[in-house]
């Protein structure tokens, strides 16, 4: 079940790479993967049971991959300070940028799920 799961990931990864390579230089093959997997899942309308599976098991792994940018952030401190309120603006700017689009978005889900509950 494991192996069938992470076949999915890779699969898409691969895909992803490809798309890359042939059509759109811009965005990063495992994005690209990423997104198509979104899709599939979105189209299929739910996520099967080896594909949960290899996705938790890699999630306890997760904070390893909060390993790297820690030492960037340790390394360029010096870099970081001096760009530090554009860096802060641009934070901030994004934050509230994105809990407008959250609001919107939730607002939205939920009048479309009382709409959905109203028919039988």
């Amino acid at each position: 079940m494991l192996l069938r799961g992470l076949t999915w990931l890779v699969l898409f990864q691969l895909i992803g790479t490809a798309i890359n390579h042939l059509f759109v230089p811009v965005l990063p093959g495992p994005i690209i993967g990423l997104l198509l997997l979104l899709v599939f899942l979105m189209l299929r309308g739910q996520v099967g049971e080896p594909l949960s599976q290899a996705a938790s098991s890699m999630l306890r792994y997760l904070p390893l991959l909060l390993v790297p940018p820690a030492v960037g952030v340790m390394v360029y401190a010096s870099d970081i300070a001096a760009d530090f309120w554009a860096l802060a603006g641009a934070l901030v700017l994004s934050l509230l940028i994105s809990m407008a689009f959250i609001g919107v978005l939730m607002q939205r889900l939920l009048k479309r799920h009382s709409h959905s509950g109203d028919q039988p």
